[in-house]
């Protein structure tokens, strides 16, 4: 998660905002306040000055239908009256850019995680565009997605409650390896975790990582009027989550190499250095990175990660290297090739019935008994000659099954009929 400044800033410059086409109106300065000796204050985040809370927008105060000014969006959230159609298009544009792909997950029982990670982009992708169209001048407000952010001095107003969830899908328009972190996360270490808990569960989580997230931040900056925004409170806490659960699987994660890695290592890694980050920060140092909202989000799920994932699909602390462990899948293909039938010893179904082969059977089969000690390849040959034949018993249809020793060639209608290659024992 980013602090931010809500209206473009250089602190080398005065900032003026253009003045109202009212000459009524006073122009407005903002302008870079001395540094304090506070630690906190001695971040290079500039204060917004307290004579102007919430300098919302560039745009002069319009007149309501009724004649009244309108209140501010920083006071009163989601004045639609005072934006223009291409204004309230935009902001419909970025709501439909999170929602859709979340929604479409859920419908089309796709992976939840791989939804989150197309939102976060896609509405990333839409503040790209609302900044272009205030740089093109089509649009007057720089901020308009202002009343979406997270502002700890104003989460006293419930008002404002929902800014705790739509600031996870918000991130710096110019800061490009914001998103790219955040999405590395979300979709490395997010989809497996998603495989461990089962989609309820997962969603169970990522809530609680961004609540998480946002209420440590908020509580630890009660009375600051500084925006911030991002999915990294989340991403810790899917972090925090794996740790928690099964921290000896291992996923393909970009550290040194990119390579698969112990969730433990990652994941302590990513809270070392950011307590490191923190603490810095608290010293002095400077940034514009919420560090309580990162820790808040880590240590939120991996506090509730044991009642979550109680009774779900797979239990916490199982070690078999994790669903994209690569040991886990070599594993399970060897234990397949050591347990499959040795054919040649063994006679084909016709054969052992005293019936002549199919014709079209006979070069399939040859095949088979030439080529077939990998369990792919086995199963490509028996479903070529699934295709070809029908059962000798009754001449339904033939079909190709997976068992633990490989593929198997049974007849659709009774398994009795057909079933081969018989097991060891009986062929002994």
């Amino acid at each position: 998660m980013r602090v931010d400044f809500p209206v473009p800033f250089s602190p080398s410059k005065r900032v003026h905002v253009p003045p109202s086409r009212d000459r009524s109106a006073p122009r407005r300065t903002v302008c870079c306040p001395r540094r304090t000796t506070s630690p906190r204050a001695s971040s290079t985040v500039p204060m917004i000055r307290p004579a102007d809370p919430h300098p919302r927008s560039r745009r002069p105060a319009k007149r309501q239908s009724g004649g009244h000014p309108r209140a501010t969006m920083a006071t009163v959230p989601f004045a639609w009256p005072a934006l223009s159609l291409l204004e309230q298009a935009l902001i419909v544009g970025w709501c439909l850019a999170v929602v859709l792909p979340i929604g479409y997950a859920i419908r089309s029982r796709a992976p939840l995680s791989l939804g989150i990670v197309l939102a976060v982009l896609f509405g990333s992708v839409m503040q790209a565009l609302i900044g272009a169209a205030y740089r093109m001048d089509l649009i007057q407000d720089f901020m308009l997605w202002f009343d979406l952010v997270l502002i700890p001095g104003r989460m006293n107003d419930p008002r404002w409650w929902h800014t705790a969830v739509t600031a996870g899908f918000l991130h710096a328009q110019f800061d490009l390896m914001h998103v790219l972190g955040n999405v590395v996360i979300l979709a490395l270490v997010g989809v497996p975790l998603e495989q461990r808990l089962g989609t309820k569960r997962y969603a169970v989580v990522y809530a609680i990582g961004l609540l998480g997230g946002s209420l440590a931040w908020t509580l630890a900056n009660w009375e600051s009027i500084t925006p911030a925004w991002g999915a990294s409170g989340a991403a810790f806490g899917l972090l925090g989550a794996y740790l928690a659960g099964w921290p000896r699987d291992e996923i393909p994660f970009p550290l040194i190499l990119i390579r698969p890695w112990p969730v433990s290592l990652i994941a302590l890694l990513y809270f070392a250095l950011e307590i490191a980050r923190w603490w810095a920060a608290e010293g002095g140092a400077g940034g514009n990175v919420a560090h309580m909202a990162h820790l808040g989000g880590f240590l939120a799920t991996y506090l509730t990660l044991p009642l979550v994932a109680r009774g779900g699909p797979v239990a916490t602390g199982v070690v078999d290297g994790g669903p994209s462990g690569l040991s886990t899948l070599r594993g399970r293909r060897d234990a397949i090739k050591s347990s499959m039938v040795n054919l040649t010893n063994v006679d084909d179904p016709w054969t052992a019935r005293g019936l002549p082969v199919p014709k079209r059977a006979r070069g399939v089969l040859t095949s088979l008994y030439e080529a077939s000690d990998e369990p792919e390849t086995r199963l490509a040959w028996f479903e070529q000659l699934a295709a070809v034949v029908r059962c000798p018993e009754c001449a339904g249809d033939v079909g190709v099954v997976e068992r633990k020793n490989g593929p198997r060639l049974q007849c659709a209608d009774d398994p009795q009929h057909l079933d081969w290659p018989p097991n060891e024992e009986a062929t002994g």
